[in-house]
C-alpha cells in the first residue's frame, strides 16, 4: 500500500501486484488467528458461538471505524494518501505477530514437510467426503451465490445528480459506518437472543428476513418513499443498516458451522477452505449480478431497469430455504463432526493445543 501512496507513475501489472500482495498478507494473518479460533472451538465446542461473536465484534467495529473516516480521509489527502494510511493497519498486525508470545518448536522435521503436505491434503479429502461436512459447504456456497451483488448498480444510482439523490463520497461513507452500526447490532443479538438456537431455525428466518429486506431498496428506486414524506438520506441510512444486520444474523452461523466442521490437525487449512467456497459463491454473486446488470441495460448513467435486478435479487435470496436440508439438524453446542476426526495427534512433531497458541499452523505444514 505503501509504494501505491508514493510512486507516481506506477504500471499497472506492479500496481495490481501490490494489491494482490496486500489482500494476501491480510489472508495469511486471518488464517492464522482463524485457526487458533477453530483450535479453541473444537476443545470447547460450547464456547463456539461466543468466539465467532467476538471475532464478529471486532470486524464490525474496525469497519465502523474505517466507513467512519474513509469519505473524510479521501476528501483529505485523496486516494493516494488513503493507500499510504492503509499501510498502518499493515503494520500493527506486523506488530501483533512480533509481540505474540509463542513456545519455540524444537527438533521439528522440516524434512517431513512434503509428508504433512500429503497428510494433510489426505485428511482435508476425507474431511470433504463426510456427509456432515459437503453438505452445508454446499449449503453456504448456494445462499452466497444467490444472493446477486447489485452494489454497483446502487452505487452509481446513489451519487446520480438526474434521477437519485446525488450522494457525495463522504455522504456514501457515512451511510456505510451506519451499516456497520447495523452489522455490530447483529453480533449482539445472535451472541445474546440466537446462539443456542437450531442452525436451520436461524438461517430460516434470516434468509427470509434477507430476501424481503432487499425489497427496502425497490421503495427507494421508485422514489416511493419520497411520497411517504422520507427523505432519501434517512431511508437509505434504515435500509443499510437494516440490511447489514440481517446479513450479519444470517453470516455468524455460517462461521460457527465452519469451526465446527475443522478436524484436528489441519484446523485454519480446512477453515480456509471453506472460506474460499464461501468466496467462490460472493464471487458468483458479483458475476451474476453484473451480468443481470449488463442483460437488463443498466449503466452509470441508465437506471430505468436498476428496480427489476432489485426484484430478481430479492425472489432469488429466498430460494436457499428450500436447500435448508442441508444442514445438520444438530445442537450449537455440541461437536458435528465425528469423534474420530477431533482426535488429537500425539508425537514429537505434532504440538497439544495447550502448548502454544499457534500450534495449527505448525501442524497444518
Amino acid at each position: 500500500m505503501l509504494i501505491l501512496s508514493l510512486h507516481k507513475n506506477l504500471h499497472l501489472a506492479f500496481a495490481l501486484l501490490s494489491l494482490v500482495a496486500g489482500s494476501a498478507g491480510i489472508a495469511i494473518a486471518d488464517v492464522a488467528i482463524d485457526a487458533c479460533v477453530t483450535q479453541h472451538t473444537i476443545s470447547h465446542p460450547s464456547l463456539a458461538g461466543d468466539m465467532q461473536s467476538l471475532c464478529g465484534l471486532s470486524s464490525s467495529i474496525g469497519a465502523l471505524i474505517g466507513f467512519s473516516l474513509s469519505g473524510f480521509f479521501v476528501h483529505l489527502v485523496g486516494a493516494k494518501g488513503v493507500f499510504g494510511l492503509l499501510s498502518i493497519p499493515a503494520s500493527l498486525v506486523v506488530l501483533v505477530g512480533i509481540l505474540l508470545r509463542e513456545t519455540h518448536m524444537r527438533n521439528f522435521a522440516y524434512k517431513r514437510v512434503r509428508e504433512k503436505f500429503v497428510d494433510a491434503s489426505k485428511a482435508m479429502w476425507t474431511t470433504l467426503k463426510c456427509r456432515d461436512v459437503w453438505r452445508p459447504c454446499l449449503y453456504m456456497y448456494l445462499s452466497l451465490a444467490l444472493g446477486l451483488h447489485i452494489h454497483e448498480g446502487m452505487f452509481y444510482w446513489y451519487t446520480d445528480a438526474k434521477e437519485g439523490p446525488s450522494f457525495s463520497q463522504e455522504v456514501v461513507g457515512s451511510i456505510f459506518s451506519v451499516g456497520a452500526v447495523g452489522s455490530l447490532f447483529g453480533v449482539l443479538l445472535y451472541q445474546n437472543l440466537l446462539k443456542s438456537h437450531p442452525f436451520r431455525d436461524i438461517l430460516f428466518w434470516s434468509q427470509l428476513l434477507y430476501g424481503t429486506s432487499g425489497l427496502l431498496d425497490l421503495v427507494l428506486v421508485l422514489r416511493i418513499n419520497l411520497k411517504l414524506g422520507m427523505p432519501d438520506y434517512f431511508f437509505v441510512v434504515i435500509d443499510e443498516a437494516v440490511s447489514r444486520m440481517i446479513g450479519r444474523i444470517k453470516w455468524m452461523p455460517f462461521l460457527v458451522l465452519s469451526s465446527k466442521l475443522c478436524p484436528t490437525g489441519i484446523e485454519g487449512t480446512f477453515f480456509a477452505l471453506i472460506m474460499s467456497i464461501d468466496h467462490i459463491g460472493l464471487l458468483s454473486s458479483a458475476w451474476s449480478g453484473g451480468l443481470v446488470l449488463h442483460m437488463l441495460k443498466v449503466t452509470r448513467t441508465k437506471f430505468d431497469n436498476l428496480w427489476i435486478a432489485i426484484v430478481i435479487r430479492s425472489l432469488l435470496r429466498l430460494i436457499p430455504i428450500g436447500f435448508l436440508f442441508l444442514i445438520p439438524r444438530s445442537d450449537p453446542n455440541l461437536s458435528i463432526l465425528p469423534s474420530e476426526m477431533l482426535r488429537t495427534k500425539t508425537g514429537n512433531d505434532i504440538v497439544e493445543p495447550e502448548n502454544v497458541e499457534m500450534a495449527s499452523l505448525v501442524n497444518s505444514i
